[in-house]
């Protein structure tokens, strides 16, 4: 396998372009390949059996087109679906859950963290596992926010309906007085404005999906699979099995490009 090979990143629509903006900071030598499946989206709410058989569609179809690393940028998709791609695929596969975890346990001071995600992501106990794992002395509290990757799906999480939904959606989280949140949700990073206004300034946020570029930057080290030549062809390639236009007005503002490749794919089932 060629170290100019893309990483491939998968999410449920425009969250893990989160992800992408860091990868393109950290890492700006990789060709990168990303799906989001957001005719699809929200995963949140979907039973875990029909999130990995979605998660295995768009993994397979960036194994066709060459990835040389898989990074799943859905937290949902990584709560249930991780070990079952792991399993199928013999390239690396990096989910968001770990690295969010550790990073807010280095940032909590007071051992009182809140997670908040998508209803899948809440209901699996992911990041309360893997933070009692690492810590069983810390207090977690748990909040599904489902509506939040919906706003930021259809383009307003600049708007005053986003500014609503944050309030009175966070407003259980704000009598436990967390000292660090972990935002859960690939999407959240785009509402961070807002929920950092609703929590406060002493309340310090932890982008999971941002994190996972550490990560992806330590495997590629460790699996030799850098791309160290100067990358004037850099190739970001962009699919979406929902509408190319709206994922366009939404990627081209989130990572400051002035054209952007996004091209309709079908997976099944949309």
């Amino acid at each position: 396998m060629s170290n100019e090979c893309p990483i491939g990143f998968i999410d449920s629509g425009v969250g893990g372009l989160t992800v992408v903006k860091e990868a393109m900071r950290q890492l700006p030598n990789e060709n990168i390949l990303y799906v989001g499946d957001t005719a699809r989206c929200p995963y949140g709410p979907r039973p875990a059996e029909q999130v990995i058989e979605f998660t295995r569609q768009m993994t397979q179809f960036l194994i066709k087109k060459g990835i040389k690393m898989l990074v799943i940028a859905c937290n949902t998709a990584t709560a249930v679906a991780l070990e079952e791609i792991r399993k199928t695929v013999s390239i690396p596969v990096i989910g968001v859950i770990q690295p969010g975890a550790r990073s807010a346990l280095k940032a909590s001071t007071a051992g009182e963290i809140a997670v908040i995600g998508t209803t899948g992501t809440i209901k699996s106990g992911s990041y309360e596992r893997e933070l009692h794992r690492k810590a069983p002395e810390v207090t977690v509290y748990s909040l599904a926010c489902p509506k939040f990757a919906t706003v930021v799906e259809s383009n307003q999480y600049k708007s005053a309906v986003a500014k609503k939904v944050v309030a009175e959606t966070l407003k259980p989280l704000l009598l436990d007085k967390p000292d660090t949140l972990i935002l859960g949700c690939t999407h959240y990073p785009l509402l961070r404005p807002i929920i950092q206004n609703v929590m406060g300034k002493d309340t310090v946020l932890i982008d999971s999906g941002a994190e996972t570029v550490n990560d992806v930057s330590t495997m590629l080290d460790y699996f030799d699979l850098n791309n160290f030549e100067r990358n004037e062809k850099k190739t970001c390639r962009f699919y979406t099995t929902g509408s190319p236009k709206m994922f366009q007005e939404i990627a081209s503002e989130w990572l400051s490009f002035t054209t952007l490749q996004v091209e309709h794919i079908h997976l099944g089932g949309e």
